[in-house]
C-alpha cells in the first residue's frame, strides 16, 4: 500500500465520523425545520425524533452543510493528491451544537510541502471549491426563506448576514418593510454555516488555509500578516462575543505550532500571475463571505428562544 494510502480501518474512521456528522446536523436541522415552519413562533407541538417525517426533514439542512464541508476537504485532498502529498481523507466533527450540529470538517496533511506553488493550490482548492457549492445553495436556501416579523416576546438568535447573503437576499426580495426579517430556511442556514467556516478558514493566520495562501505568495514575510490577524480578531471579540471562541481556538493553535508558517522544501520558485491573480479571488471571496458579528442575542420578556 502507498505511504500515506488510508487503509480499511482508516476509511471505516473516516466513514463513522461522516454518518455521526450527518446524525447531529439531521437532527438539529430537523429543529431549524420546525422553527421554520411555526414562521419564528412558538411551536404548537414539538418535533418528535421517534417519526420518520423528523428525520427527512433535517435532511434539508444536514445534506446541503455536509455537501459544502466535504466538498471543501475534498478540495485540499485532491490538490494533495495531485502533487503527490500524503493527506487523511476529510475527517467531520460532529457537535452537539443546537445551531450548527457540527464543528465542520478536516483533512491532516502528513508530509512536507514540495513548494509554495503546491502550497497555493492546496491552501485555496478548499475555500474555493466549498464557496462555488455554498452560492448555489444560498440561492436556493433564500429563494425558500420567507419574510415576516420576528415575534415580540421571545429571544432571537440573529445571524449576521455576509455581503453575498445581503446581495442575494435583495435581488430575491427586494427591500422588506420596516421591522420585517428573512426567516431563513434550513438550507439558507446550511449556506451561512458554509460561508461563515469559509470565511473563518481564509484568514491569513498561521496553518489555516488563508495562512497557506499568504506563505505561498509573501513568503517569510507573512509572519506578519499572521501576527496582525491575531490582532484583528482580538479586537473582533469587541464587536460581538461570538469571536470569543474563535479567539481561544486561535490562541491554542498558535501556542501549538507558532505564529509561523513552516518553509515548503523548496520556497524558491513564485506563483505565476495566475495564480496571484486567484489569490485576490480568495480575497473577494473572504471579503464576501465575512460578517463582523456571526451571532447576536436579542433578549425579549418573557423568555423564550426563536431564531431568524
Amino acid at each position: 500500500m502507498p505511504d500515506g494510502a488510508p487503509g480499511r480501518a482508516r476509511w471505516v474512521l473516516h466513514g463513522l465520523s461522516l454518518a455521526a456528522t450527518l446524525c447531529t446536523t439531521t437532527f438539529f436541522g430537523a429543529w431549524h425545520y420546525a422553527g421554520f415552519e411555526a414562521h419564528a413562533g412558538p411551536l404548537a407541538v414539538l418535533p418528535d425524533p421517534s417519526t420518520l417525517a423528523f428525520w427527512l426533514q433535517g435532511l434539508w439542512y444536514s445534506v446541503p452543510v455536509l455537501a459544502i464541508l466535504g466538498v471543501h476537504e475534498a478540495g485540499h485532498y485532491a490538490a494533495c493528491r495531485a502533487y503527490g502529498v500524503a493527506a487523511t481523507p476529510p475527517i467531520f466533527l460532529p457537535a452537539p451544537l443546537p445551531l450548527t450540529g457540527t464543528l465542520g470538517a478536516f483533512i491532516r496533511i502528513r508530509d512536507v510541502i514540495p513548494h509554495r506553488r503546491a502550497l497555493f493550490d492546496i491552501g485555496a482548492s478548499g475555500p474555493l471549491a466549498g464557496f462555488a457549492v455554498a452560492v448555489p445553495v444560498l440561492i436556493l436556501g433564500l429563494a425558500l426563506s420567507r419574510p415576516g416579523a420576528p415575534p415580540a416576546d421571545l429571544d432571537v438568535i440573529v445571524l449576521g448576514h455576509p455581503v453575498i447573503q445581503q446581495a442575494i437576499a435583495w435581488a430575491l426580495w427586494g427591500p422588506l418593510p420596516d421591522g420585517f426579517a428573512l426567516h431563513l430556511h434550513p438550507v439558507a442556514r446550511a449556506a451561512w454555516f458554509g460561508l461563515l467556516a469559509t470565511a473563518l478558514n481564509l484568514f491569513p493566520l498561521a496553518q489555516l488555509d488563508g495562512g497557506h495562501v499568504a506563505y505561498a505568495v509573501f513568503g517569510a514575510r507573512a509572519r506578519w500578516i499572521s501576527l496582525g490577524t491575531a490582532a484583528v480578531v482580538v479586537g473582533l471579540t469587541l464587536v460581538s462575543t461570538s469571536w470569543v471562541a474563535w479567539a481561544l481556538l486561535m490562541a491554542i493553535v498558535l501556542a501549538a505550532s507558532g505564529p509561523l508558517h513552516p518553509p515548503t522544501a523548496d520556497d524558491g520558485p513564485p506563483l505565476d500571475r495566475g495564480r496571484l491573480a486567484l489569490a485576490l479571488v480568495a480575497a473577494v471571496v473572504f471579503l464576501l463571505s465575512f460578517t463582523p458579528r456571526p451571532v447576536d442575542v436579542e433578549i425579549a420578556a418573557p423568555p423564550g428562544l426563536a431564531a431568524r
